[in-house]
């Protein structure tokens, strides 16, 4: 499992992450507090709070330099 922080505070910015993730067959969660969401989900995704960074946790290690490399433009340094 890796976590790492995201930023994806716009609509086109939203439909992007989900294309994406969704090329990947592992699973992926963004937490936002008490919240836990589906990272392949857009409704679940508009539900969180978009204006500040969220961590999305990679659950199959196998998958995840690739999905990292994928979201460059998301991530937050």
């Amino acid at each position: 499992m890796k976590s790492i922080k995201v930023n994806i505070n716009s609509i086109d910015k939203v439909k992007n992450f989900v294309n994406i993730l969704t090329k990947y067959n592992g699973d992926f969660d963004l937490v936002s507090g008490h919240y836990v969401i589906d990272a392949k989900s857009i409704m679940g995704i508009f539900s969180l709070d978009l204006s500040e960074d969220i961590e999305l946790v990679i659950q199959d290690d196998a998958e995840s330099a690739d999905v990292i490399k994928s979201l460059e433009d998301f991530i937050v340094k």
